[in-house]
């Protein structure tokens, strides 16, 4: 698959006309019969969530902390492969693992010392490419932190407005 080729035209439109470059993405969390549980509807999928299990949720759907370290295993996984593929960088096989770590007594209000959310988050990428060089891996890795859109917004993270209405 040549990825240059596919995303060429992209870029030349991208470089022609600026402002075509620029999309919004929305989600919206929709309410269930349950205050534990809600709907997720990303525009082209509804998925299930609900609160985990260590704050009173069943644990039989994705909460929200699953969902965002899916996305970035989501987003480094996508990035690493398109990378590596428009790099020619030959691997038999590439696979993402995101973990995260939480106390969820600051998510309880039950310490105001604990911090709500991941106090560490992890991401580990286990590449199988005996052909590539050192010098590609090296390259991968730069390449695929660089561009990864999810990783590069919790390395720095936008400021977020809220409206209530």
């Amino acid at each position: 698959m040549d990825i240059r080729s596919m995303q060429k035209p992209l870029k030349e439109q991208y470089r022609r006309e600026p402002g075509s470059s620029r999309i919004t993405l929305t989600a919206k969390g929709g309410q269930t019969d349950t205050p534990l549980s809600c709907s997720v509807d990303i525009g082209r999928a509804l998925y299930q969530a609900q609160a985990h299990k260590g704050v009173g949720g069943a644990g039989t759907a994705a909460c929200s902390g699953d969902l965002l370290l899916g996305a970035l295993a989501a987003c480094a996984q996508l990035t690493c492969q398109l990378v590596a593929t428009a790099m020619g960088v030959p691997t038999k096989h590439i696979e993402v693992t995101v973990s995260g770590d939480m106390d969820l007594s600051g998510t309880l209000g039950i310490s105001k010392d604990v911090p709500v959310g991941f106090e560490a988050i992890r991401m580990k990428f286990d590449i199988d490419a005996p052909q590539a060089t050192p010098e590609q891996l090296k390259a991968l890795q730069e390449k695929t932190e660089q561009y990864c859109v999810v990783f590069q917004t919790l390395q720095s993270p936008p400021k977020i407005e809220t409206q209530w209405a």
